[in-house]
């Protein structure tokens, strides 16, 4: 892929040649972004092509699943409307969105008392029982046991990094109590995936938007329900849950100690950022930092 490089030339070629209909509107970069780089088209589009290996993989995952999914959900989400085919021009399939307009709550974060409602009014609405072909994460809405040894590492690094030892004794404790906990033993349910402060977007300190659903598969809903400590305002957990009609103490267990781990991992790529590593996001830390803090406090 080091061959490729992803400009504005690029993607206005490929949408003019590919679904010339859509050609013409603006072609604008969009800083952020994991796996795949986003360009604006027009105020209406987006175009994502993918930079890592594991990204075409993600989009024809969301080009399979969230068109169905996306007129049930009651906030804005970036629906897929067309397809890129691999070329001669760029090797790796692509895909034109809607555009889900805000600023990623890791700029500008989830401030407003009717987050949690929010929050919890798009959970309800997206955990509904997936069809038996839904994808399965290896590492996403499985039991917690499935990933304790990953789970360690990150805590170890962590610690390495200078996070004070009576901190990450309080994460541990957190943890312990989420693997102690009885799993989902529900219907695999449609999830997310990968709720944190980059993929979602907000307006006036609400929350305006949910992007970036590659991670979008089924299984145990705590994965999202963690959402409750990583994205909303301090205090705003116990409102979260007097909505979410499916949380029991056991989920709200296991989702608190996914929402430690997140945390961690969030603060973890801050700190890459910081240091210019490949891959760093800067703005992740201090937001994987106020979740840990939120996480750690009482309910």
């Amino acid at each position: 892929m080091d061959d490729f490089e992803i400009d504005e030339g690029l993607v206005r070629a490929l949408v003019r040649e590919q679904h010339p209909d859509l050609a013409g509107p603006d072609v604008r970069e969009v800083t952020g972004g994991w796996d795949n780089q986003l360009w604006r088209l027009g105020e209406q589009l987006a175009v994502r092509i993918p930079r890592s290996e594991r990204a075409p993989a993600l989009l024809r995952k969301e080009h399979r699943w969230l068109p169905a999914l996306a007129p049930h959900l009651p906030l804005p989400v970036p629906t897929p409307v067309r397809m890129g085919q691999p070329s001669a021009r760029f090797p790796r399939p692509w895909t034109i969105v809607t555009w889900v307009p805000g600023t990623p709550a890791d700029h500008a974060p989830l401030s407003h008392d009717s987050a949690a409602g929010t929050l919890a009014d798009f959970l309800e609405a997206l955990h509904t029982e997936a069809p038996p072909e839904a994808p399965v994460s290896p590492d996403r809405g499985v039991p917690l046991k499935t990933f304790h040894g990953t789970v360690e590492k990150i805590l170890e690094e962590v610690a390495a990094s200078g996070t004070p030892a009576a901190e990450l004794d309080r994460v541990q404790a957190v943890w312990d109590d989420a693997l102690a906990a009885p799993e989902w033993d529900g219907p695999p349910l449609w999830l997310h995936g990968d709720l944190h402060p980059a993929n979602v977007v907000t307006t006036d300190g609400t929350l305006a938007g949910v992007i970036d659903f590659g991670d979008m598969c089924k299984g145990d809903p705590a994965v999202d329900v963690a959402a409750a400590w990583v994205l909303l305002p301090a205090g705003s957990a116990a409102r979260f849950f007097d909505t979410y009609t499916r949380a029991d103490e056991a989920m709200i267990r296991r989702a608190r100690g996914l929402a430690a781990v997140k945390s961690l991992v969030l603060i973890r790529i801050g700190q890459a950022g910081d240091q210019g590593l490949p891959g760093g996001k800067p703005t992740w830390g201090p937001a994987g930092r106020t979740a840990l803090d939120r996480t750690l406090a009482p309910l």
